[in-house]
């Protein structure tokens, strides 16, 4: 599951059971506890230990963290964003763009 809307402590789109029946991941440990309503409300309710995140998604990506270990499990991604990702997005996009001769390219001057 991937979670990106809510993203101020007093919102949450994920309910505390979810949570608490997850292998959570997020991008930024960080803005997941300062951020983050549907874990700050799970950790409130002390349905997860404050320290319940199982890693971060370059930790994931490098292969220092591992992911899901069965089928079975629930795996959430809670992304609070960063501005890497909306580059990535952004290059991801361009280069489609590029490769199907589609879009307008503006000058900067």
């Amino acid at each position: 599951m991937n979670a990106v809307g809510a993203s101020r402590p007093i919102h949450r789109e994920i309910d505390t059971r979810t949570i608490a029946d997850s292998v959570l991941f997020t991008d930024r440990r960080e803005s997941l506890e300062a951020e983050a309503g549907d874990y700050l409300h799970a950790v409130a309710e002390g349905a997860i230990p404050g320290a319940g995140v199982a890693g971060e998604l370059g930790e994931l990506l490098t292969g220092t963290r591992r992911g899901r270990t069965s089928k079975e499990q629930l795996t959430v991604f809670r992304s609070l964003g960063l501005a890497a990702e909306d580059l990535a997005a952004a290059e991801h996009v361009l280069a489609k763009a590029l490769e199907n001769g589609v879009g307008v390219t503006v000058d900067p001057s």
